[in-house]
């Protein structure tokens, strides 16, 4: 009686643990099978809508605000990795800008927001003004030849040497948060720290004014668009009159963070 209790007890053992891998190969799957993937239906970012009553605020054609309303956005909604890989988290993006991340683990928060800044400036030919510190204030300027090869080679060095600290020191603090503007930083330099770039603003008759922010993460991964975790309603959109922190998908700011190139 006792070696058939026993063979019973290891017969349901091995049908769970056949039925756990069973779950966890057919989950995969799921995520990596393309046509299981939602689709993102925006084209850029000036096409996410807005809430109910709120307008984009204006700003002069070939400045920062316009680049990034006009960053191209990716069909896929699926964050990977560097390596190819997809990130563990698939829950805190809205959409996927269409920018690379290398193939090396680089191109983390702080990374992505100099890019985002570094591909504006080098759009627009102002080579000299491409800058960069470390956080001992070593100087990474860009520098002849003003070609895409050269300036690829350049950020991989940037990327390497600086990051949320360095960024924080290089940065403005911004006093008044709801004079928030496409193209601030929301950081907290440190080892590690986090930054988010602000994408674009809105206001409505009321002067509430709404933000979109994205970010990359560690390991380096594609920048994407966040959700608004503490809204869903008018989420991706974040609003500045929230009272307390900003708290994002996978990180909470304090107001005083805002700043500015």
């Amino acid at each position: 009686m006792l070696n058939r209790v026993l063979l019973v007890s290891i017969l349901l053992l091995q049908t769970l643990l056949l039925s756990c891998n069973e779950y966890g190969k057919s989950h995969v799957a799921a995520v990596n099978k393309p046509g299981t993937v939602n689709l993102n239906p925006y084209k850029n970012i000036k096409s996410i809508p807005l809430p109910g009553g709120f307008a984009r605020k204006k700003f002069d054609s070939g400045s920062f605000a316009e680049y990034l309303r006009s960053c191209l956005l990716k069909e896929n909604t699926i964050v990977y990795l560097y390596n190819g890989q997809p990130k563990y988290n698939q829950s805190a993006q809205f959409a996927l800008l269409d920018i690379s991340v290398g193939d090396e683990d680089l191109q983390q928060c702080a990374d992505a927001v100099m890019r985002l800044r570094a591909e504006f400036l080098f759009e627009q030919k102002l080579f000299e003004q491409i800058i960069f510190f470390d956080n001992n204030k070593t100087i990474y300027q860009f520098t002849k030849p003003y070609d895409r090869e050269h300036f690829n080679k350049y950020l991989k060095r940037v990327f390497g040497m600086c990051g949320s600290a360095s960024l924080s020191k290089q940065l403005k603090s911004v006093p008044d948060f709801s004079s928030m503007m496409p193209g601030d930083v929301i950081i907290r330099g440190g080892f590690p720290g986090h930054a988010v770039i602000v994408m674009d603003v809105a206001v409505n008759r009321e002067g509430e004014k709404i933000y979109l922010l994205a970010q990359s993460y560690m390991p380096a991964q594609d920048i994407h668009v966040l959700k608004n975790p503490s809204n869903p309603e008018i989420s991706p959109w974040y609003s500045t009159h929230a009272a307390g922190k900003i708290r994002t998908p996978e990180y909470t700011f304090m107001k005083n963070e805002l700043m500015r190139w």
